[in-house]
């Protein structure tokens, strides 16, 4: 595979024992997407659909109503956000993918509530109801800072 962010990726032609290998846009490594333009657009899709998965399969005490919500929160912290922020060190976040992720943490409070996507609540009236603030954007950041970090004092 060949990472650039032309838009036309340049053909290499390797050969092991005469047998030409082919080219890829993109591979499973170490259990994260990469792709040939370099962006994580992919693999942030893929883990916000595995988390949401995984999600679904808790459902019976992530939406139970007689655990309480700081709890079932708790229960979301260690169960399903490491699915979705594995490898997200590596991630460049874009305004496109910073909404999305948003979209997903509101998407998992609010069927932790109940509500129904047809409620006429608002964002902010969700966040009350968990009792919580938009912390995942500022977990990835901090990961991605201390990840920062290590790799500065290990160069040095």
């Amino acid at each position: 595979m060949v990472v650039s962010r032309k838009q036309e990726l340049p053909i290499i032609n390797i050969y092991i024992k005469g047998t030409r290998l082919k080219q890829k846009d993109q591979f499973k490594y170490l259990g994260s997407l990469i792709s040939s333009d370099g962006r994580n657009n992919s693999e942030v899709a893929s883990r916000i659909a595995q988390a949401k998965t995984n999600f679904q399969k808790m459902k019976t005490v992530l939406t139970n109503k007689n655990i309480s919500i700081r709890t079932r929160r708790r229960a979301l912290e260690c169960y399903i956000e490491p699915i979705l922020m594995y490898g997200c060190e590596a991630w460049t976040i874009s305004k496109q993918t910073q909404r999305k992720l948003e979209a997903t943490e509101i998407w998992f409070l609010r069927r932790m509530l109940r509500i129904s996507w047809t409620a006429k609540k608002t964002n902010d009236t969700v966040l009350e109801g968990a009792h919580t603030t938009r912390l995942l954007i500022s977990k990835i950041r901090k990961r991605q800072a201390t990840f920062s970090a290590t790799l500065c004092e290990e160069k040095s």
